[in-house]
C-alpha cells in the first residue's frame, strides 16, 4: 500500500492506493480515501505526514488481515462486452487446490521435465496434464469442452492450444509404462500403500462410432497394426465398438496400474502380463492375487502358485465336479464364521429369521474348507493347439494345490429367491402379453424360465405351447445362499479361513473404482479415435482416479468418511468471486466436507475473504 495524491494540486485529496496482481495483469486501485488537504487541517497541522501515518497503519492492519475497503458502486453502470457469443461466469474454482497438492506430491512436473529434456516440445505438458486431471474430476466432458473451461479455475493460465492437448496424449501413450511406475513410486510418499493384496478386474468402455477399427498389415515390414475399438461382449448390450481396461488395485482401494486392450480380446490374456509389470514395480513378487471367476483361469492360477505369490479367486460351484458338489451340499463340517461353532445347512434354512433373537445368526455365515488339488474338480479348462493348427478347449488334468472355501448365508438365500420370484412373475406376464418367439432370449434374463413344447399328430404340423419350466427354478434354488472361493493359501485353521474370506469380500472396492470412472468421471463414451489418443485419454482418467483416491484416503486418515458425490460436489462448489481485483469473496458455504478437507490439507480455504497475494502464495507452494 502506498499514498496517492495529485502533487500539482493546491488542495490534493489523499488516497491509500493498492497494487493488485491478478494473473499477468497488474493494476492499481484507490481502496480508501483519507481526505482532502484542507479537510485534514482541521485535525492536524501537517496533513501529508498524517496521511503517511494512515498508510502505515493500513499496511499493518492489512498484514493482520483486517482492513476497511471503500467501494464506489454505480448501479447504472453496464457490463462491457467480452466480444464472445456466450456469456461466461466470473467465478473461479479454488476447490482444485486440494487436488493440486496431491498432484504436486506425485512429482509429475519432474517426470515431464525428464521425458521432454531431449524432445523439441514447446507446449507445457505438465500444465495440460494437471488441467486434464482436474477437469476429469470436477467437470468431465470432451477434450474440447475441457479446453473451453480453462479460465474457470483460479490461477490457471491458458498457455496452450487445443491441438497441444492431442499431442500431449501422444506423449502419455509413448511413456505409458514409465508414467505408471512413476505414479506408483511417488504415491507411496503421500499414503502408505498396501500391496500385500492386489485386486484385479476388467471392464469395457464404449465409443460413439458405428464401425470398429480395421487391422492393417504393412506391405513392406509385415507389421500388423491392430485398432483398439472392437466389437465385443458388453454388459450394456450396446452395439458400439469397445475397448477393454484391466485394472490392478491395492488393499486400500488405490489403483496400482492398468492396461488398455482391444474390446474383442479375451480379458484373461491381460492379467499375467500386467501382473509381471507390477511385480517389477514392487521389486518383489510377494503378494496375493485376488479376482473374480472370469479372471481365474488355470494359467492365471498356475502363475500365481509360483514364487511368493498366492491367489484368492471366486469359484463357480456349478462348475465343480459331481464329487465336489456332493461335498458342498453335504451337511457336515460347517462352522459359523463369527465364532467357529459347528452348524448345519438344515438349521440355517429353518430358523425363524423374523425372531429378534436370531438376528445375529441371520447376519452370520457358515463355511467349510474342501481340499481340491485336482484341477479337473474345479472345472478349469485350458486352450490347446491341435496338429492342424486349430485351437481346442479341454479340461485341465493336472494337479494344483488349492482349497475351496464354501460359505452359506441365509440372508443371501432369501435375497436370491426374492429376485427369482419377481423374474418368474415377469415371465408369466410375458406369456400373457407377448409372443414368446419375438422375445430376445438370454441366459440370465427372465426368458430362461420359458420352455417351448411342440405337440402334434402324425403327419400334422406341430403346435407350439409355452410354459414356465419349473425344473430350471428348482435347479437354481439348490445354489441359493452358497458362495465359494478358491485359494492356494493354508486355510484349515479358522482364523486363516476368516481372513481369506474378508480379503475376498473387499473385491467390491475395484468395482467402486470402475463406477467412479464411468459415472463420476464420465470416462465413456470417449470422443477420440486414434490409438495413441485413446490410450492417452484413459491414462488421464486413471490419473484422475489415483488423485481422487489419494484425496479420499487423506480424508479417511482424519476420521472423515464421505461419499464420492459429496466430495466432488463440494470441490466443484468452492468458487470465489472477484471484487474489483481488490480481494476475492468465497461464494460457497462451509460444510462437513470442506471442514474435513481443510483439516486434512491445511490450506485454509475456508476463509470468507481472500487476498489475491494469499491465494497466489498458496498456489505457488503446490505447483
Amino acid at each position: 500500500m502506498k499514498l496517492n495524491y495529485d502533487r500539482k494540486s493546491k488542495d490534493p485529496t489523499y488516497f491509500i492506493q493498492q497494487g493488485i496482481r491478478n494473473g499477468k495483469k497488474v493494476t492499481t486501485k484507490n481502496v480508501k480515501r483519507i481526505g482532502k488537504h484542507s479537510e485534514l487541517l482541521a485535525i492536524t497541522s501537517d496533513p501529508l505526514s498524517y496521511a503517511k501515518e494512515q498508510v502505515a497503519l493500513y499496511n499493518k492492519e492489512y498484514k493482520e488481515g483486517r482492513v476497511e475497503v471503500q467501494f464506489k458502486i454505480d448501479f447504472e453502470e453496464k457490463l462491457i462486452s467480452s466480444g464472445e457469443i456466450v456469456s461466461r461466469s466470473q467465478l473461479k474454482n479454488i476447490g482444485y487446490f486440494f487436488l493440486q497438492e496431491i498432484y504436486h506430491n506425485l512429482h509429475l512436473k519432474e517426470f515431464f521435465d525428464n521425458v521432454l529434456a531431449e524432445r523439441k516440445i514447446t507446449y507445457p505438458c505438465n500444465d495440460i496434464n494437471r488441467f486434464l486431471t482436474y477437469g476429469r474430476i470436477l467437470d468431465p466432458c470432451s477434450k474440447w469442452g475441457t479446453y473451453d473451461k480453462v479460465d474457470t479455475y483460479y490461477g490457471i493460465e491458458n498457455n496452450f492450444d487445443y491441438h497441444h492437448i492431442l499431442r500431449h496424449l501422444d506423449v502419455l501413450c509413448d511413456n505409458f509404462d514409465a508414467y505408471m511406475e512413476h505414479l506408483f513410486d511417488n504415491s507411496k510418499n503421500i499414503v502408505k500403500r498396501n500391496t500385500s493384496v492386489c485386486y484385479f478386474d476388467c471392464t469395457n468402455y464404449y465409443f460413439e462410432c458405428e464401425h470398429e477399427d480395421d487391422i492393417y498389415t504393412d506391405p513392406v515390414t509385415g507389421e500388423i497394426m491392430r485398432g483398439l475399438r472392437k466389437y465385443g461382449p458388453s454388459k450394456e448390450h450396446r452395439p458400439n465398438p469397445i475397448v477393454q481396461m484391466g485394472l490392478f488395485m491395492d488393499g486400500n482401494g488405490i489403483p496400482i496400474s492398468m492396461c488398455i486392450n482391444p474390446g474383442s480380446q479375451n480379458e484373461q490374456l491381460c492379467a499375467v502380463p500386467l501382473e509381471q509389470k507390477i511385480t517389477r514395480m514392487f521389486g518383489s513378487d510377494k503378494f496375493i492375487y485376488c479376482a473374480d471367476a472370469g479372471l481365474a483361469s488355470y494359467p492365471i492360477r498356475k502363475y500365481n502358485a509360483m514364487g511368493e505369490r498366492a491367489y484368492i479367486v471366486t469359484q463357480s460351484i456349478k462348475k465343480l465336479s459331481t464329487i465336489m458338489q456332493q461335498a458342498v451340499f453335504s451337511d457336515c463340517d460347517y462352522r459359523r464364521k463369527s465364532n467357529k461353532e459347528a452348524a448345519t445347512i438344515k438349521s440355517m434354512k429353518e430358523f425363524d429369521r423374523f425372531d429378534k433373537n436370531n438376528k445375529e445368526l441371520y447376519n452370520d455365515k457358515i463355511y467349510k474348507v474342501i481340499v481340491a488339488d485336482k484341477a479337473v474338480d474345479t472345472g478349469l479348462t485350458e486352450i490347446i493347439e491341435m496338429p492342424n493348427g486349430k485351437k481346442k478347449k479341454k479340461k485341465v488334468t493336472g494337479n494344483l494345490k488349492q482349497y475351496i472355501i464354501v460359505t452359506f448365508s441365509r440372508k443371501m438365500m432369501e435375497y436370491q429367491r426374492y429376485i427369482r420370484k419377481g423374474q418368474v412373475e415377469r415371465a408369466h406376464e410375458l406369456l400373457k402379453t407377448k409372443d414368446p418367439e419375438t422375445i430376445k432370449k438370454g441366459p440370465h434374463d427372465v426368458t430362461r424360465f420359458i420352455k417351448r413344447i411342440s405337440t402334434g399328430k402324425d403327419g400334422e404340423k406341430a403346435a407350439d405351447n409355452y410354459i414356465i419350466d419349473t425344473s430350471i427354478i428348482k435347479d437354481e434354488e439348490q445354489y441359493d445362499g452358497y458362495y465359494a472361493i478358491a485359494t492356494n493359501l493354508e486355510c484349515m485353521k479358522h482364523e486363516d479361513a476368516v481372513k481369506i474370506l474378508e480379503i475376498s469380500a473387499n473385491r467390491n472396492k475395484i468395482e467402486d473404482c470402475f463406477r467412479i470412472l464411468k459415472t463420476n468421471f464420465s470416462s465413456r463414451p470417449a470422443y477420440v479415435s486414434q490409438r495413441n489418443h485413446i490410450i492417452g485419454h484413459f491414462i488421464t482418467c486413471y490419473t484422475a482416479l489415483l488423485v481422487y483416491r489419494l484425496l479420499e484416503m487423506k480424508l479417511e486418515q482424519t476420521g472423515s468418511h464421505f461419499t464420492t458425490n459429496q466430495i466432488i460436489d463440494t470441490l466443484k462448489a468452492m468458487n470465489v468471486m472477484n471484487f474489483q481485483d481488490t480481494f476475492y469473496a468465497s461464494a460457497f458455504t462451509e460444510s462437513d466436507v470442506s471442514i474435513a478437507l481443510n483439516a486434512a490439507f491445511n490450506l485454509e480455504l475456508n476463509k470468507k475473504y481472500h487476498r489475491p497475494k494469499d491465494l497466489n502464495k498458496k498456489l505457488k507452494k503446490i505447483l
